[in-house]
């Protein structure tokens, strides 16, 4: 039998005799896709506005990425990093000419970059162990990401982590200016919050967090794992703002799909950094690597940047035409092709029924749609979600009250 064969309610009960709990999955089973579609296991299409969650950014079965794996799959899968293989090199030659820094490692995820980055920071402040990352940010499921993840729900489980860690509110600089110290090692930013709700910095406090870091000697690390690689219109989100990091973490979309991760440094890691202070066993892989070289000139190459932006702005003219016509709609956040509509009802119960008329979309928190599309998604798409969401919000029999703004809203929106 053919895994595609597998009937919903033969997976869902294998899954749920023989795979650990570890998700709330949605009833939902794509079996293929092409372009900005998918299909599930009954044959319905749908438009997939969530793209794996920022992974798909070329949509499904895309040409290069197809060519791309079966050539290299008749090569080596895998080949230990104690030797050298062609693309590990020639990527980290793409993103460092492109971000203007001076190195990268690769390694296999979002989370293990971010240890990887708190690794280097402390390299270069020894003896100094503090941390300062955002209120309802999220760097990862590891023990050191999940202790500069500023959320208590994640956190809670598993205490005691990594100590000396101090949240501040987004884009509160006086906050953050006070948090900073002479024994700060680092400190993490994600200049778009994605799981925290689709939440951007302003450019005013990423300015401040580069002039604090550079009064104390901290590291500034900016975790672009969900917003960046052309996700804003720009290859990095910091382009956006101009203020130039010490360490960018990377990862979702890096390997056209397969799991990818890195970190680019600048030149005061170069000498730092030695044989022996950090390793993966497969991070940096030649398939991976590959495709990773194809998702950055199909990005580059392709004017899916000026698309992004293009298509982006053009979006949010709609969303907010939207929400000016209808109260369900709290707030409209984002860029590009990154977006958090904010709710005055919880975000699940809506996701589903959008699913139901066929768009894949991801939420955040209690009370935002998140929506992730691949950059090749078409107008057609959008305008048929809003259709959608229009329908869906006027199809509630009862709106449930605006509730009291989280400080992180709240901050955000005095922003």
């Amino acid at each position: 039998m053919l895994l595609h064969d597998e009937t919903p309610s033969a997976v869902e009960t294998r899954e749920q005799s023989f795979v650990l709990g570890t998700y709330n999955r949605t009833p939902f089973h794509p079996r293929s896709g092409k372009g900005a579609k998918l299909v599930d296991a009954a044959g319905k299409v749908y438009w997939d506005l969530l793209g794996g969650i920022a992974v798909n950014v070329l949509g499904h079965k895309h040409p290069r990425l197809v060519k791309t794996l079966r050539a290299e799959a008749g090569q080596l899968l895998h080949v230990s990093n104690l030797y050298y293989h062609p693309a590990q090199g020639m990527l980290a030659e793409e993103l460092v000419r492109a971000s203007g820094m001076s190195r990268a490692f690769f390694c296999n995820s979002g989370t293990e970059a971010n240890e990887a980055a708190l690794k280097f920071a402390r390299l270069a402040n020894p003896g100094r162990s503090g941390v300062v990352a955002l209120e309802e940010s999220f760097h990862g499921r590891t023990a050191g990401s999940l202790s500069m993840t500023g959320h208590e729900a994640y956190r809670t489980p598993f205490l005691p982590l990594v100590p000396d860690v101090t949240f501040v509110a987004p884009n509160d600089v006086a906050a953050l200016e006070a948090a900073v110290n002479d024994n700060t090692c680092a400190i993490f930013l994600e200049p778009i919050m994605g799981e925290g709700g689709i939440i951007p910095l302003s450019d005013d406090f990423l300015a401040a967090a580069r002039k604090v870091a550079d009064r104390t000697g901290a590291t500034l690390v900016f975790d672009e794992i969900q917003c960046g690689l052309g996700r804003t219109g720009t290859l990095f989100a910091f382009q956006q703002s101009g203020i130039i990091p010490d360490i960018i973490t990377l990862a979702k979309p890096l390997g056209g799909g397969l799991p990818l991760g890195a970190v680019l440094t600048n030149a005061q890691f170069d000498a730092l950094v030695k044989p022996g202070h950090h390793g993966t066993t497969f991070g940096g892989n030649p398939i991976a690597c590959r495709l990773g070289l194809a998702v950055l000139h199909e990005i580059t190459k392709s004017n899916l940047l000026e698309k992004v932006t293009a298509t982006g702005a053009w979006f949010e003219r709609q969303l907010k035409k939207l929400q000016s016509q209808n109260p369900a709609i709290v707030d409209v956040r984002g860029k590009g092709l990154i977006w958090g509509i904010e709710l005055d009802r919880p975000a699940g119960p809506v996701a589903k029924e959008l699913l139901a008329k066929g768009f894949v979309v991801g939420t955040a928190r209690d009370r935002v749609l998140r929506l992730l599309p691949p950059y090749i998604t078409p107008k057609k798409a959008f305008t048929e979600f809003i259709t959608a969401l229009e329908q869906v919000l006027a199809s509630a029999t009862e709106t449930q009250p605006v509730q009291s703004e989280t400080p992180t809203v709240a901050a955000h929106r005095a922003a």
